[in-house]
């Protein structure tokens, strides 16, 4: 067990509450896992439950860029007022604090974790049912500050079929595993493309990867919700896959 792993956890103020909280993790960049927490955050909400997205992803955060929030979040003093989409899903991230969306965060370790802190404790998040954390790629200082801060209920590692890439999950389930955080299963995004004329599914990197007995959800590769995304339009996505996703986050939270 790393050193450390006594850290206190986060304590929300006396004005929220979340039921449960559910990380999306990958072991490296640009697998789709912000896309991923969107889809579920999405999902869950059509269903009627309380949704916030923590976007932890400090330093390269696309959530508001998702849903097409723009301006910078406001405060009374003493907390911090997350920024509302148009199903209801409450999200905090670091490009809400910025002036302009394209500035860079340059910051250390410490001053990247002690954000997260203040995103767990100083948002008035009020009652949430499902907390989501967009989580950082990788297995640093960040990761490890909100696996230690927080008490995490589920996690879903996103991954592509390339071996290598399942090679970097590996590390990400084995870092969770030594933290002692829950990992339900992993979400195969980019996982096929489909011919627009019969509808076959084109595996563009293979139909099995070494991670097979462990996907619990295949996403298609699909210009036309990228094209959305990029419109701030994910709310308008309909991925019949990420069903999978939300069946396994409710059997067992309800």
């Amino acid at each position: 067990m790393p050193e450390g792993n006594t850290i206190q956890k986060a304590k929300l103020n006396d004005a929220s509450s979340v039921s449960h909280v559910i990380a999306i993790h990958s072991g490296k960049g640009g697998v789709g896992k912000s896309y991923v927490t969107s889809l579920i955050a999405c999902a869950l909400a059509r269903k009627g439950y309380r949704v916030g997205i923590m976007d932890a992803d400090i330093t390269g955060p696309s959530i508001p860029k998702s849903f097409g929030l723009k301006g910078m979040l406001m405060s009374d003093g003493t907390h911090l007022f997350p920024a509302e989409t148009k199903l209801g899903i409450r999200i905090v991230s670091s490009n809400l604090l910025l002036e302009k969306e394209d500035d860079a965060i340059i910051w250390r370790g410490p001053m990247l974790s002690t954000l997260i802190k203040q995103f767990y404790e100083d948002v008035l998040w009020e009652d949430i049912d499902y907390l989501l954390i967009d989580m950082p790629p990788g297995t640093a200082d960040v990761t490890l500050s909100v696996f230690q801060l927080l008490n995490i209920d589920k996690l879903f590692i996103v991954s592509t079929p390339q071996d290598l890439v399942s090679l970097i999950v590996k590390k990400a389930i084995n870092m969770a595993w030594q933290m002692n955080v829950p990992v339900t299963g992993i979400i195969e995004n980019m996982s096929y493309v489909k011919c627009p004329n019969c509808e076959e599914k084109i595996y563009l990197y293979g139909n099995e990867s070494q991670l097979e007995n462990d996907v619990v959800a295949k996403l298609p590769l699909s210009p036309e919700n990228a094209k959305l995304v990029d419109q701030g339009k994910v709310e308008e996505i309909n991925e019949p896959e990420i069903d999978k996703v939300v069946s396994l986050i409710l059997e067992e939270t309800k």
